[in-house]
């Protein structure tokens, strides 16, 4: 872990861009378009935290989190409960089908459309969740690009298989010089997205990733991250989670997403740590116990990708989720930040 992870290691309110004007609300006088990122790995108990940030400082909820956009996944992505949901305002969760795809892309229009809603009733966003891809997106922009077309990908793969990937990369150096001298020849994911993407839009990757613009280019953002000191108190609450999810009914929750015809083990909500596993029991590929097995060493394997993105984030003050009085400390340290509550402000709660 991060040093002692206590909340001392720098000061609240770092800003990663410049304040604009916002007009007068009912956050104060503070005019500016602010935000709190509140992150972690899975199972630090960062929805529990929100929710008291939310309930005591000037906070609409932006969930943060890949999975949660998913209707009918509740269960096995700790999704926020309803009445925890009327109480104070969550965005960007259950706005998609399973069977839909839902990109980083996507997450940026929409979670930049819910900040602009926040701002505009006087209130602040806070960002929670562990999609550090869409943490990523937000902070220093995402590119343009065409959604996954399974047609052409599938035409890719025809030709690779009777030329040969190292022929496709070929084709990629030929269309895409650039791209071809950052994709290695055995790469055959990234050389079939590279040509995907030209097919599709008849423009480069290389173009089309340089046109980004970052969400928070002129919004004064702090970061907070929250997890547990020790990696072990982390794996066995994971672990413990995990056995809850089962007794609460996760594994029927997946037996009727593995019943629907329009689902596959393909579909990106499918490939979501713990249904993956449980879909392949249900498929007949493993007994219960060693999905189970499987589902828990994903999910550290997951947390510790976490971890090391966030060790990474400059400018976020750590603090210790496990630690008795974490929630106190976070509130005062963003009071003190300039996050104080506004008697005019009453939490509202929305489902969006």
């Amino acid at each position: 872990m991060r040093g002692a992870a206590t909340g001392r290691e720098s000061q609240p309110g770092a800003a990663t861009g410049r304040a604009s004007p916002h007009g007068s609300g009912a956050a104060g006088a503070d005019t500016r378009r602010r935000a709190v990122l509140l992150m972690g790995p899975t199972g630090s108990g960062k929805s529990d935290l929100a929710m008291r940030l939310a309930e005591t400082l000037p906070f609409d909820i932006v969930s943060v989190d890949s999975a949660l956009v998913y209707r009918g996944m509740d269960i096995g992505t700790a999704k926020p409960p309803a009445a925890m949901r009327t109480r104070v305002a969550h965005h960007l969760i259950d706005i998609r089908d399973p069977a839909e795809n839902y990109s980083a892309g996507e997450f940026t229009r929409d979670a930049l459309r819910a900040m602009q809603g926040i701002w505009q009733r006087g209130r602040y966003p806070l960002l929670v969740g562990g999609t550090m891809l869409y943490f990523h997106a937000l902070s220093h922009g995402i590119a343009e690009l065409p959604d996954a077309n399974f047609g052409v990908r599938a035409a890719i793969d025809r030709e690779a298989e009777s030329l040969g990937w190292a022929a496709m990369h070929r084709e990629l150096e030929r269309v895409d010089p650039a791209a071809a001298a950052r994709i290695h020849a055995n790469d055959p994911q990234r050389i079939q997205r590279a040509l995907e993407v030209y097919r599709l839009t008849g423009e480069t990757i290389t173009k089309l990733q340089q046109k980004r613009l970052s969400v928070f280019a002129d919004v004064d953002v702090t970061e907070l991250v929250v997890a547990p000191l020790e990696r072990r108190d982390l794996h066995t609450r994971i672990e413990l989670r995990f056995g809850a999810m089962l007794d609460a009914g996760f594994l029927t929750e997946v037996r009727t997403l593995y019943e629907r015809s329009d689902l596959s083990a393909e579909h990106p909500s499918m490939r979501a740590v713990g249904y993956r596993q449980l879909w392949r029991h249900l498929a007949g590929q493993c007994a219960l116990d060693e999905a189970g097995n499987q589902a828990i060493a994903a999910t550290r394997q997951l947390a510790k990708r976490q971890l090391t993105w966030l060790r990474r984030r400059e400018r976020a003050r750590w603090f210790d989720s496990l630690h008795p009085e974490v929630a106190s400390m976070v509130i005062d340290a963003l009071s003190k930040g300039g996050f104080a509550a506004s008697s005019q402000v009453t939490p509202q709660g929305a489902l969006c």
